[in-house]
């Protein structure tokens, strides 16, 4: 049997949409029981953020893994909060992405621009950021293009800095592009879950 496409994967999917804070909140329950959840802004249709959960082996939920937004902590006890902390000058990576392009920034990041290089290996399908003074070494996927099965570009992929942070931006290839602008029409048809209670107020 034929695996099925993203595109039918989030048709079949269940959905909700919550509007909050000037953002579309859209939950999607997936056939093998998996979850997403993702947030846009009402006026652009921008993604702001999408995490994903699955079921344990117990039955149980997992935590929430970030694909998209920022990287959430994990919720400690007061002492261990105290005890435990992540140093503030560690780098931080993060997904953050404007409406035509895929971006990532990495924060705390003290050495100059020239010491930075940012390619793709096509084979591993995945990004590499490397420094000429092997101080930083990152990889990391696009999931989207697994998931629509496109291969990776090196001429969609640059890289800028400023303020200590490496901006990343690969551009989305045309059907990427194609894909969301129909899903933002999908989503518009979904009722959310609040959306008469503005209108309940004023009566």
């Amino acid at each position: 049997m034929a695996v099925p496409s993203w595109r039918e994967r989030l048709r079949a999917a269940r959905k909700a949409a919550l509007l909050q804070d000037g953002k579309r909140k859209v939950h999607y329950l997936f056939e093998d029981g998996k979850e997403m959840a993702e947030e846009y802004e009402v006026k652009t249709g921008r993604l702001v953020s999408r995490k994903w959960r699955e079921k344990n082996a117990l039955g149980g939920f997992g935590t929430w893994q970030v694909e998209v937004g920022d990287p959430t902590s994990p919720p400690m006890g007061a002492l261990e909060s105290e005890l435990i902390k992540e140093s503030s000058s560690n780098p931080v990576f993060m997904r953050k992405d404007t409406l035509t392009s895929f971006q990532w920034r990495i924060r705390n990041l003290p050495y100059p621009k020239e010491v930075y290089s940012v390619s793709v290996e096509k084979e591993q399908r995945c990004c590499v950021v490397r420094t000429t003074n092997k101080k930083y070494y990152k990889r990391f996927p696009i999931p989207d293009l697994d998931r629509y099965q496109l291969p990776l570009d090196a001429a969609a992929l640059s890289f800028t800095y400023a303020n200590n942070t490496l901006i990343i931006t690969y551009q989305k290839p045309k059907e990427i592009l194609a894909a969301e602008e129909e899903l933002q029409k999908e989503l518009k048809k979904i009722k959310a879950a609040n959306e008469d209670d503005n209108e309940c107020k004023t009566q």
